[in-house]
């Protein structure tokens, strides 16, 4: 069973991207992977929160455009049938009904993955989560180290950053770690200087001995020195 972290809400950073063409592969993962926090909710939780509302929104979106604005389904064919804010809809009930139909298609579709995807990494995500719960962030190399590499490549400048991520949080390590053995150095010193050491003690005692031997000469010579007097 996965911890529950109360009151924690998924979060999903997305990198810049400089691509502005998609293919219809990609738009599909893009919907897979907005479903997946509320997936997450259903299975392991049982509970449906309102947490995902962002994320539905999103998916509604990219499954209309491929639908009405792309071409890519197969029943519409490559039709543009977008409607402008305020303009009226210049096509009939039925193709209304069909364009209904392959959205839910397309969502539907993606939400049978994403399940099926979560379930097969369950074991990761459970893990995932006890680190989270325990560091209450992590970096992307975190993830990496617990989720493994991504099953594609990587462009170029997101495994820089990724690098520049790990060797800092390495130097952050070593730094910590230091500072840790100094202060245990420190404790294991102060410790030492504390130690009974029996040829100290035997000095004291001595020491002790003499100034007592010395107070009585003293009180000796100044009891002489009355009686003389």
């Amino acid at each position: 069973m996965i911890p529950r972290a109360k009151g924690s809400l998924g979060f999903a950073q997305y990198l810049p991207d400089e691509v502005s063409l998609y293919t219809e592969e990609q738009l599909e993962d893009m919907i897979t992977v907005a479903l997946g926090g509320r997936i997450a909710e259903e299975l392991f939780f049982g509970k449906i929160t309102t947490g995902a509302s962002d994320d539905l929104k999103k998916v509604t979106q990219i499954a209309n455009a491929m639908v009405t604005e792309f071409g890519l389904s197969p029943l519409l064919g490559t039709i543009n049938l977008s409607v402008s804010e305020g303009y009226q809809k210049n096509y009939s009930q039925k193709t209304n009904r069909t364009i209904d139909q392959e959205i839910h298609r397309i969502v539907n579709e993606r939400y049978g993955s994403c399940k099926a995807l979560l379930e097969e990494h369950r074991p990761k995500i459970e893990l995932l989560a006890e680190e989270l719960l325990e560091k209450e962030t992590l970096s992307l190399p975190d993830i990496v180290d617990i989720l493994g590499p991504r099953p594609f490549p990587v462009k170029e400048s997101i495994m820089e950053y990724l690098t520049e991520l790990r060797t800092r949080k390495e130097q952050e390590d070593e730094l910590a770690a230091e500072q840790e053995k100094r202060a245990a150095d420190g404790v294991e010193e102060a410790v030492d200087n504390t130690k009974f050491d029996p040829d100290a003690e035997d000095e004291d005692d001595k020491k002790e001995e003499d100034d007592e031997e010395a107070d009585k000469e003293d009180a000796a010579a100044k009891e002489d020195g009355k009686d003389d007097s």
